[in-house]
């Protein structure tokens, strides 16, 4: 039975767990369909503030079934292309969600799991969780966006380290290189997300979504483009009503309460 993709929602939080823990959580092609209208319905739904992403049991994600793969040889390679071609658009949507998008990692992020790590905008992991590029174990080539956030993260000799030697890395490296935002106690990665989710729940939406944009923008835009769109940015976030809330509540010695 292929993984499914469970939901749930605590206070403004949107929770998506993979589901097959006999296999960690290995992506199934329903499961990454689930994740893309799940996420399309989040974008609309202002009693989302953030979403967690996570795996279900000891494991985050193995990334491909190889037995689902491996029958693909037995089909035109166009259909393992549109298969890698919906598994993108749940990273693409992922990267241009305008809220929060917060990994839970517990026990291994390997393959496409740690390529869906990488694509959310922060990532909570247990301390003994383990990341692995591990397509070379198996003649492949990465895919999910992978080389593109280690290209951009790590220094060019490490990404290709850890691509072509596929060994695990600890979630304490990860965070030393910085891109694991907080370590957990194992078992606590998904209490801690939570508690990252609402902290950003609490922030106006409409900033945290332009703050998003501008970052991810920031390093293919020549900087007099890029001191524009932070000056529209701002304006428009002064005027709005989450703006006046905020000044009004610094003035009265209060928290804000934004919308």
């Amino acid at each position: 039975m292929p993984s499914e993709l469970l939901t749930s929602q605590e206070e403004q939080t949107l929770i998506l767990t993979l589901s097959d823990p006999a296999t960690r959580n290995s992506l199934s092609p329903q499961a990454v369909s689930a994740a893309i209208e799940a996420l399309n319905q989040a974008d609309q739904n202002p009693d989302v503030r953030a979403v967690i992403l996570r795996g279900d049991g000891a494991h985050f994600c193995a990334g491909g079934d190889l037995n689902r793969i491996g029958g693909a040889r037995e089909r035109p390679p166009e259909a393992q292309a549109a298969s890698i071609e919906n598994f993108h658009t749940l990273v693409d949507a992922m990267r241009s969600f305008p809220k929060p998008v917060i990994a839970a990692v517990e026990g291994f992020a390997a393959g496409g799991g740690m390529s869906l790590a990488l694509a959310c905008d922060l990532i909570v992991a247990a301390s003994d969780a383990r990341f692995v590029m591990s397509y070379a174990k198996v003649g492949f080539s990465p895919d999910g966006g992978s080389t593109w956030h280690l290209g951009r993260a790590l220094p060019r000799a490490l990404a290709l380290e850890w691509v072509w030697l596929a060994e695990p890395q600890t979630a304490e490296r990860l965070w030393s290189l910085g891109l694991v935002n907080r370590l957990a106690e194992p078992g606590q990665a998904l209490a801690m997300a939570l508690q990252l989710a609402r902290q950003l729940s609490a922030m106006a939406p409409n900033a945290v979504a332009c703050a998003k944009e501008l970052i991810q923008a920031a390093p293919n835009r020549p900087l007099p483009q890029h001191l524009d769109e932070e000056r529209d940015a701002f304006v428009a976030n002064l005027f709005h009503d989450n703006g006046g809330e905020g000044l009004a509540a610094f003035f009265a010695k209060r928290r804000p309460v934004f919308r």
